[in-house]
Formats: structure tokens, C-alpha cells, sequence
């Protein structure tokens, strides 16, 4: 029931159109559509530390239902309905109470807006990320206790790892609390515990779906086996990010830690980036993950529906802190909070810190939701069914801010957080028109502009991402992705230039034309500002723009 109440969710934004087409989600598109004509991309374009894995998913679907958007988001619903149905086992077995699991089923499918968009739109492996964590959770937890000597399933979780690590780095949050962890309980083998009692997961003498309390000791552990094998997984899921990365090792090891988003630095100082990355966390990232504000603005669902959620997400944080019986819960507790901190530290320490939409808060949602679920199955011990109409509460609030979000389109439930990259794609089909009726199959454009158009038009229009799209006209050569594109741009003999919401650039662009004695006509289609039937082509290097970095 509440699988279905999650998928129906997306099928509504999805009918509604509520989730903007982008870039990034164009760029993974082209890939997968590469892939069947042949290609074999080991990384997103333009990077090298997040794998295509998802690309390649993309790609299986278009086999079947033809290369349209919604076969994009078809992937991103069914790795969802994924992560919601291995959550509860986790739950489970960290918790030991199928109350708790199903609150925990309950929050993850209709959550803050946060979650609903990326887990609906794909940028590349988020998706996937938290399918992996939860694995990784899951099977950790178990090759941890009562399956160490599972040498199959030691195998299969380094296997899990090693994709994840390919797919998208934000993996490491959940792989290394996890690993450290099963390092640690391989020093602590063959030690007694005593009395474990773990709802429905018995250690010592396995028996799920009953209550066994006796004298427990580890299941001894004859070698490092399992270990090794772990590591054997690893080595093959992560396979692809090594052959990348061939002879650029540390390129790919520096893209990782954020070197791809270091522009994002704002202070001169490591001490003051530690600083301003710890604001970002608290003031920004916080309210996101809780759904107080959408994650591309300020603004967010009326402020005084949010004070019941908010007043449970810190009391929940409060009781997760509480010492829990049993050695086996406790042990669940630990990787739970492991997670949070391994993506505290990897924030705070990193350029990634300087992202201020969320997206990197993910994979907290589990944690907080296991202390939110726990914490209302306590307070309804104390208070009655009054538990139960907060978590209606709750649920209410994450419903209206995903539906104000939604009818507020534009811009929808976006992943653009500056508010001139957001581009009206409900024109895109009058300015695909309008390009080939004027010879404007070939040209310029910005970074959110490029991609969407290459894919949408089968890649007839083809527009290279040479354009800024900052108020500063600054400019990342990074976000030249594709080099068959630039090198197809500079064979035609002809060339457009389309702009985006950017005064200051179309009069520069106007200025440097009338200054190269060359006449042109402009239009203006929704969003888009296109320069046309230029009297010659004029490439970038005549109109000397400011460079890229």
C-alpha cells in the first residue's frame, strides 16, 4: 500500500509536468543514447568522478519504450520504489520493531520536496546512491552478526561498493562508517556478550520472526576471508572508475574530493571554508532536509504548518541519542549516526560543503526518519492517538509544500538554485521550430540551454555550451562537455547564438555584432533570446567574451 501511495506521488508530478527537464538530466539522455549507437562513456561528460551508470540504466529503458523523457524518470521511480522496499528490512533489523519500519516506509514515500526531486529527476546517481547505502546498511549489518561466514555475501556487498563508489562518491558516507565497523567487530570476535534480546533479529541462534534471549558469543571468524573477498567486489564493481582514470589517477581522486567544485570556495582560508561550509549545513542545508524551504530558494510551505515537523525532527534527533538496549541495536544505532557524521565531516571538509540546495543531505533521510519514527512510537506509549495526528501532521506538510511547489511552475519542483539558470522549457518546441526554419541548427548557447535542445531534437540542433549564463558573466569551460559538438559547430557555415534570461550579455552580444559590421535579427521565444540570420558566421573568438576557466 504504501509502495503504491509513493509511485502514485511521482506518476502525478510526472503527469503534471512538475519537474523541469535540465541539463544535467539532458546530458545523462545523450549519453544513453550514445550508448546504443555504440559509444561506452565511463564517466558523466565532463567528469571524472561520477560514473554512468545511470546512463547505462537510461539506456536499457530507451531499448524499450523509445528515447523520450519519460523513460529518464521511469528509471529514477522504479531505483525509488527500490530504496523504499530494502529501507524496511534495514529498519528492521537496526530497530527490531515492524511498527517502526512501516513509519519509516511511510515517511520515506511521501517526504519533503528535497527527496521527491531528486529522486524523481536524475543528476547522474543519487538514485543509485541510495539503493547502494541501503545494501550496504543492510547486508554490513548481517555479515557483521550471524553471517560472517557467508563468503558469498561478502563478495556481493564489495560488489555493491564498488559500483556505488563508480556510480556517485556520495556512497563513501554509508561504505566507509560501514567498513570501519566490520573492521572493528573482526577485533572483537570470539568475545562473549551475554544476554542479547533484539526484537525479531535473534543473534547467536538465528531465528527472524521470534524473541530469543540467551547467552550469546560472536560466530567466530577462521581467517580474513570475508574480507578479502569484500575487497575482490570492490575492486570488480569499481572497476570502470579505475579504467577511466587510467594514468589520471589522481585527476579522478581530486574530482572526488571536489576539485570539480572548488569555484565554490568564499573564504581565503581553510579555517574560514570550514566556517562557511558549517553555515551552509545548519542555516541552509538543515531547513532543506526538514522541507522548511524548497531546495532552489528561500522561500518553502507556510511557516506555521512547519512548526510541528520541525519540533518532531529535532526531538527525534534528541532521542537518537538515548542509549538503546541490546548490542545488536545499539550496533545499528552506531552506523546510522556513522552516516550522518562520515557526511558532516566530508561537507564541512570539502568544496562540495559550498553547495547550498541539499542534494547532498540525502542520505539522512533514513537516519532521521528511523529517530522520528522511534520517537513517535514513544510518544505513543505516553500520549495516545495524539502520536499518530502528528505524524499526520508531518506528512500534511511534506504533501502541501510538494504540491505549492508543483503548481508553482515556473519554475516546478527544480534542481536550479540561482534563479537565472531557470529556463521556461515549455518553449522548447517553438524555438526547436523556429532554429531549423532559419538555418539555426548549429550555434551558441549556455550550458542550460545546449543539452535539453541537443537531446529533445534527436540532436539535429546542436548549440555549444560557450555562452555564460552567470549575472557576472563568469564562465566555466567545464561546461563544454561533448567535443564532437564544438567540433560539428565549427564545421557549419553558419552560426546562432541563444540567450537566457541575460540583458547584459545580449547588449554586449549586440555591441560586439555592430562592432564586426555584421547584421543580424533578433527574437525573443519564452525565455530564449536568439541572435539569427547573422550576415556571416561569427565565432566566439571574434566576439572575445570572457574566457572560461
Amino acid at each position: 500500500m504504501i509502495l503504491t501511495g509513493a509511485v502514485a506521488l511521482k506518476a502525478v508530478l510526472l503527469a503534471f509536468d512538475a519537474v523541469p527537464f535540465n541539463a544535467d538530466e539532458a546530458v545523462v539522455a545523450l549519453m544513453a543514447r550514445h550508448i546504443l549507437q555504440g559509444e561506452r562513456p565511463w564517466f558523466f561528460y565532463g567528469q571524472t568522478y561520477m560514473g554512468t551508470l545511470d546512463a547505462y540504466l537510461v539506456a536499457g529503458v530507451f531499448r524499450v519504450f523509445g528515447e523520450q523523457m519519460l523513460a529518464i524518470r521511469l528509471v529514477q521511480v522504479a531505483l525509488f520504489a527500490a530504496t523504499l522496499v530494502t529501507g524496511y528490512p534495514v529498519v528492521l533489523r537496526f530497530t527490531g520493531a515492524r511498527r517502526t519500519a512501516v513509519l519509516v516506509a511511510l515517511l520515506l514515500a511521501f517526504p519533503p520536496v528535497l527527496l521527491t526531486l531528486y529522486t524523481t529527476a536524475s543528476l547522474g546517481g543519487y538514485g543509485e546512491a541510495l539503493l547502494a547505502g541501503n545494501l550496504l546498511l543492510w547486508w554490513g549489518h548481517r555479515l557483521g552478526w550471524e553471517d560472517m561466514q557467508r563468503w558469498g555475501l561478502w563478495l556481493a556487498w564489495g560488489l555493491v561498493a564498488g559500483l556505488g563508489f563508480w556510480a556517485f562518491g556520495l556512497v563513501l558516507v554509508y561504505l566507509v562508517p560501514v567498513a570501519l565497523w566490520l573492521l572493528w567487530r573482526l577485533r572483537t570476535c570470539g568475545r562473549p556478550l551475554g544476554q542479547v534480546q533484539v526484537g525479531q533479529v535473534q543473534v547467536g541462534q538465528v531465528q527472524v520472526g521470534q524473541v530469543q534471549v540467551g547467552q550469546v558469543q560472536d560466530l567466530p571468524l577462521r581467517s580474513w576471508r570475508g574480507y578479502l573477498l569484500a575487497v575482490l567486489g570492490f575492486v570488480a564493481g569499481s572497476l570502470p572508475w579505475w579504467l577511466g582514470n587510467l594514468g589520471r589517477v589522481d585527476v579522478g581522486v581530486a574530482e572526488l574530493s571536489g576539485a570539480a567544485v572548488r569555484s565554490t570556495a568564499v573564504a581565503g582560508s581553510f579555517l574560514g571554508n570550514v566556517g562557511a561550509r558549517v553555515f551552509n549545513f545548519v542555516v541552509l542545508g538543515l531547513p532543506a532536509l526538514f522541507g522548511l524551504r524548497f531546495p532552489w530558494g528561500m522561500e518553502g510551505p507556510p511557516l506555521w504548518l512547519a512548526v510541528p515537523a520541525l519540533a518532531l525532527y529535532l526531538g527525534a534527533l534528541g532521542y537518537g541519542l538515548r542509549r538503546r538496549a541490546g548490542v545488536v541495536v545499539r550496533s545499528g544505532r552506531l552506523l546510522l549516526w556513522g552516516v550522518c557524521g562520515t557526511l558532516f565531516l566530508g561537507f564541512i571538509l570539502t568544496p562540495f560543503g559550498g553547495d547550498p540546495s541539499g542534494r547532498y543531505f540525502l542520505p539522512l533521510y533514513l537516519p532521521l526518519f528511523v529517530f522520528t519514527a522511534e520517537a513517535l512510537t514513544a510518544l505513543r506509549e505516553r500520549a495516545g492517538r495524539w502520536a499518530w495526528v502528528l505524524l499526520g501532521i508531518v506528512l500534511v506538510f511534506n504533501l502541501v509544500g510538494t504540491a505549492q511547489a508543483a503548481w508553482t511552475n515556473p519554475p516546478g519542483i527544480t534542481t536550479q538554485f540561482e534563479a537565472i539558470t531557470r529556463v521556461d522549457h515549455r518553449y522548447d518546441v517553438e524555438l526547436m521550430d523556429f532554429l531549423r526554419a532559419h538555418s539555426g541548427t548549429r550555434g551558441y548557447a549556455n550550458y542550460w540551454v545546449a543539452y535539453p535542445i541537443a537531446f529533445l531534437s534527436g540532436e539535429e540542433i546542436i548549440l555549444v555550451p560557450r555562452l555564460p549564463y552567470k549575472a557576472d558573466l563568469r564562465y566555466t569551460s567545464r561546461d563544454d562537455r561533448y567535443a564532437p559538438y564544438r567540433e560539428w559547430v565549427e564545421a557549419s557555415p553558419t552560426a546562432v547564438y541563444v540567450t537566457t534570461n541575460h540583458p547584459v550579455l545580449d547588449a554586449m552580444l549586440r555591441e560586439r555584432l555592430r562592432d564586426l559590421g555584421v547584421s543580424y535579427a533578433e527574437v525573443q521565444i519564452g525565455d530564449y533570446h536568439v541572435f539569427h540570420d547573422l550576415s556571416r558566421k561569427v565565432t566566439l573568438s571574434e566576439l572575445a567574451l570572457p574566457a572560461g576557466k
